[in-house]
């Protein structure tokens, strides 16, 4: 089961065919778009060989069609729902798959031949396995609430408009904004209206929606619930050098500006408010932050992808952190000092919390072999899920930030060179 978990985490790891410098981390956002052509990495192929009483059915949105709601494709938009019982029947997680975004119409014309844009391609019953777990054990904290996995497909972390839409044919809909909207009323119609306690949670571009609705997810429900968001892998980076024309591209390709934070546009303007370290500072409702400070992902492409090492000297630190030579892993700690520098000013919030381990791995909270087990990675003893039920629950501050590699031996590495 947990190789066919890590098999999901590899389709993340398509190279980029552009050339891109040694020093790509400096152009994230733009990386971040050729995720189009890999699938979530809450896992695809996660569903396999699992007891039918694991699997949760996709439920396609109901009224998306009157409201415009649509997937990129023009489908309807989907989600699965387990329904919670006993003490955690009027609490609500809702979980928001990963799967980058697209920026171009090229990019946004293949996402829709997938399940990343259109419900056409979404798999009908999906496991529910780590913070979606129903089972004690790999859940301590949310094993009874009611749990809904939010599908992806509108590649734009669900802020894009339709007034962005192209007018010449093309058929792309971009109505992220609108099945946020849209989802929100459904699950509000079958019983999140009445949550004492809640938390929207999201994996890589899914964390970067869960951070970019947080506030308005806190405004939607009760006043009197307890009301929290995490963000796992989203903390993507960005850089004052960056050529402005670029940077602004992809807030403006699907009307995204007009879903950020206003504060934060009012102070930085368009191109860097799409960015966690900026937007992040204005939100009102806590805010967890689960990262690795050496994400797999932004190290194998953006750091030193393919293209930037036509000598093949990064080929096998690439595939495994545990071939890197000093030199390399002297540049893997200057990629982990610019995260936490990024994170410094969060982190001197008083109701944030944060887990940032010293893993080689992206986004580890929708499986249990990360989230919650006998081998887990831990800082100070504890798991990631102990770690943020300790900060949702108020039972203490947590702010744990990882010595740097190869200093923790519970670490949960990918390796590549098996596959």
């Amino acid at each position: 089961m947990a190789n066919q978990r890590l098999r999901a985490l590899l389709r993340w790891t398509k190279w980029a065919d552009w050339a891109i410098a040694a020093v790509g981390f400096t152009i994230i956002i733009f990386v971040l778009t050729f995720f189009f052509d890999s699938s979530s990495t809450d896992g695809a192929a996660s569903s396999v060989n699992l007891p039918a009483s694991d699997l949760v059915d996709l439920t396609l949105l109901h009224n998306a069609e009157d409201r415009g709601a649509l997937c990129l494709d023009g489908s309807l938009p989907g989600y699965h729902f387990q329904k919670g019982f006993g003490s955690g029947s009027n609490n609500w997680l809702l979980h928001i798959e990963g799967g980058g975004w697209c920026n171009t119409i090229e990019s946004c014309s293949t996402r829709k031949t997938t399940a990343l844009g259109s419900s056409n391609f979404m798999e009908r019953q999906v496991s529910f396995s780590g913070i979606l777990s129903s089972d004690p054990s790999q859940n301590p904290d949310f094993f009874s609430w009611n749990k809904v996995k939010i599908r992806y497909c509108d590649g734009a972390s669900f802020a894009g408009r339709p007034e962005s839409e192209f007018k010449n044919g093309t058929n792309l809909f971009f109505r992220g904004q609108l099945i946020w909207e849209a989802l929100m009323d459904e699950l509000l119609s079958v019983g999140m209206s009445n949550a004492k306690q809640a938390f929207l949670t999201g994996c890589s571009a899914g964390g970067l929606a869960a951070v970019i609705h947080c506030d308005d997810f806190r405004e939607r429900l009760p006043q009197h619930a307890t009301v929290k968001c995490l963000a796992d892998a989203s903390f993507f980076l960005d850089d004052t050098t960056m050529d402005n024309i670029k940077r602004s591209m992809v807030p403006h390709f699907q009307g995204v500006a007009k879903s950020l934070d206003r504060n934060c546009l009012s102070r930085m303007g368009n191109s860097r408010c799409l960015f966690p370290r900026e937007f992040i500072k204005n939100i009102r409702t806590p805010v967890f932050i689960v990262n690795p400070a050496y994400d797999f992902w932004q190290i194998r492409n953006i750091l030193v992808p393919d293209v930037s090492d036509p000598q093949g000297y990064w080929q096998t630190c690439r595939l495994n952190i545990h071939s890197c030579n000093p030199n390399q892993l002297e540049i893997l700690k200057g990629f982990r000092n610019s995260l936490l520098n990024a994170l410094s000013e969060f982190q001197q919030k008083n109701e944030a919390g944060m887990f940032v381990n010293s893993c080689y791995i992206h986004c580890q909270t929708w499986m249990a072999e990360t989230w919650h087990s006998p081998s887990s990675p831990r800082i100070n003893s504890k798991t990631i899920a102990e770690s943020v039920g300790d900060w949702y629950f108020n039972r203490g501050a947590v702010k744990l930030i990882d010595c740097p590699y190869p200093c923790n031996p519970t670490c949960y590495n990918m390796d590549f060179t098996r596959h």
